[in-house]
């Protein structure tokens, strides 16, 4: 326990002198479904399956543990390092464990075929990618038709969410209007 407060305590010394930026644990979380504008409604859904399935404690992260068990069962197996390893790429926040939008997070990078990414994770990632052996060529092509739209329909969403959220702003504003109509009319009978 000291040694965890010892290590907090530096860090926020270390925050104070400039020489790291502060990891925000309990930050607000921001809706995936605009985040993540290069994948469908539908891809995200199936990532959150995913998710769901290998979080056995059911917290909502994948811990370590969790992601042994996912690797094994991948056919992938992982040593505790390369595990350590493959959380820390997309652990943001510092808790050593990964949250939904951090797992989302590894499939953006795969999809961006960022260099120097930790192999693990693009086998971790190939939950959802073509075998052309399978599918053949026809199908591989589809698929990436498929994922080229997805692309262009992303700011779709983000037009529908900004829609709902312009007709809550005027629904509200309505409302106000005939409350204050309401207390006009309620003032000429007193």
């Amino acid at each position: 326990m000291s040694e965890e407060l010892a290590k907090k305590l530096a860090h926020r010394n270390a925050v104070n002198e400039g020489e790291t930026e502060a990891i925000f644990i309990n930050a607000p979380q921001q809706n995936v479904y605009v985040e993540f504008t290069e994948f469908t409604r539908k891809q995200i859904k199936h990532y959150e399956d995913i998710f769901k399935n290998y979080n056995i404690k059911k917290d909502h992260f994948i811990d370590q543990h969790e992601l042994q068990l996912m690797m094994e069962e991948l056919g992938a197996p992982q040593t505790f390092l390369s595990l350590k390893a493959m959380i820390q790429e997309v652990d943001e926040d510092g808790d050593d464990q990964i949250s939904f939008r951090e797992f989302l997070l590894i499939y953006r990078k795969v999809a961006m075929n960022e260099p120097g990414m930790i192999p693990g994770l693009n086998t971790l990632a190939q939950l959802t990618e073509i075998d052309v052996d399978v599918t053949g060529v026809g199908g591989a092509k589809d698929f990436f038709e498929a994922k080229a739209q997805a692309v262009s329909a992303g700011s779709k969403y983000e037009d529908k969410i900004k829609k709902e959220k312009e007709e809550r702003k005027i629904q509200q504003e309505d409302a106000r209007q005939k409350k204050a109509a309401f207390k006009a009319i309620a003032q000429t009978f007193e």
